[in-house]
């Protein structure tokens, strides 16, 4: 499959596995899983492809497990991950612009649409998710802090970490 190829089913697979299952006739279990055939067939595409996706995926967006397949994280439709909490590298690190980055160290950072906030544990994952959306600004999330202070995370099957929500106690510009 062609890299435009790839990217275009990947986000048709991200809309259905994480927002709007009901779009291609799908009903996610409660933890998020779907079978593996009905869904390539409610979106037109082989089982290979979707497999391909996954695959190459550098983000690693999915799991496929025992003929099934569910979005690692970012939903914003009711499922239970059944994550277990994990304790967290002292710090970790959120990307975003900095149009935003004002507001976030004022406010915190909130899930917004999502069940979590997504955090990563290295620097350089910070920046490419805050490129997407113009110049990238890194924060610093204090995690080891938080956990003190009684705050849950989670760590997804591709490696982001997920809290409920940052307190802007816990917040700071990086500065390398």
């Amino acid at each position: 499959m062609r890299e435009r190829e790839m990217i275009r089913l990947s986000k048709r697979m991200s809309k259905c596995l994480r927002h709007d299952p009901g779009r291609v006739g799908l009903t996610l279990d409660e933890a998020g899983w779907v079978d593996l055939g009905e869904f390539a067939a409610a979106l037109g595409v082989t089982e290979a492809q979707v497999r391909e996706v996954v695959a190459r995926n550098d983000k690693k967006r999915y799991e496929v497990v025992g003929g099934r397949i569910r979005a690692s994280q970012g939903h914003t439709v009711a499922v239970d991950l059944g994550l277990p909490a994990a304790e967290p590298p002292p710090v970790l690190y959120h990307g975003t612009t900095d149009a935003v980055a004002p507001v976030i160290l004022r406010e915190g950072l909130l899930p917004m649409r999502r069940h979590d906030v997504h955090l990563s544990a290295t620097v350089e994952t910070a920046v490419r998710v805050g490129s997407r959306r113009g110049r990238p600004v890194v924060l610093e999330v204090d995690a080891a802090g938080m956990r003190a202070a009684g705050h849950e995370f989670r760590v997804s099957a591709n490696g982001v970490w997920l809290t409920s929500a940052v307190p802007p106690t816990h917040l700071r510009r990086h500065s390398g």
